[in-house]
């Protein structure tokens, strides 16, 4: 049975024509029969199955996919070719595309948070603020990535993280990128922290 219908309100996004979804029975907890939802392109997009559900004005289309029980909201997009699914959650003016993939326990994007290329965020962790996740990184665990933090393949931006941040950021990086201008104490005390711990980092300081 079909959970949902799509509606005749539209938006056009990216030159896309979305639809408003309308719940045919109660989904979750949350959602009852007849409440109206957010815009997807097609069935394609939002499953039938499970609680995942696309609310607000958040938007999925393309070859977009979200699934099981996650929950996409507020103004988000997600799009691409990207997958959200297990209980993930979306929501604010958070983006996720491309070939990126949120799953997880509670793995959640939110803020103005990025997440694109072929990464991965799943797990318990968080993607927040400004922070920008891509091309082939995995954010998994507890790992909070949050403020203007850009994590890409092997490199990290970690300007404007505390010590305790910066030693979280270490399970995926073998490159660090040091912006010392403001924070040198703080970007010190870290590395100290990490050789204590044993890691073999390679440090490029700018600033």
């Amino acid at each position: 049975m079909k959970k949902y219908e799509l509606t005749n309100q539209t938006i056009s996004v990216d030159n896309r024509t979305l639809y408003r979804i309308r719940a045919l029975k109660k989904i979750g907890w949350d959602f009852k029969k007849g409440d109206l939802g957010g815009y997807i392109e097609s069935e394609n997009n939002l499953s039938h199955e499970g609680d995942c559900w696309v609310n607000k004005n958040a938007s999925v289309y393309g070859n977009a996919k979200v699934f099981g029980n996650a929950r996409v909201f507020g103004n988000a997009r997600v799009f691409g070719n990207a997958r959200i699914y297990e209980h993930a959650q979306v929501w604010d003016n958070a983006s996720v595309y491309d070939n990126a993939r949120v799953y997880g326990a509670l793995a959640l994007v939110y803020d103005n948070a990025r997440v694109y290329g072929n990464a991965n965020v799943f797990g318990n962790a968080i993607i927040c603020d400004n922070a920008k996740v891509f091309k082939h990184t995995n954010v998994s665990g507890d790992a909070i990535i949050k403020g203007d933090t850009q994590v890409y393949g092997a490199l990290v931006n970690i300007d404007n993280l505390s010590a305790k941040e910066i030693v979280n950021l270490v399970h995926y990086c073998t490159k660090v990128l040091i912006n010392t201008k403001n924070k040198k104490g703080i970007v010190k005390k870290a590395i100290m922290l990490l050789k204590t711990y044993g890691y073999e980092l390679q440090t490029q300081t700018i600033g």
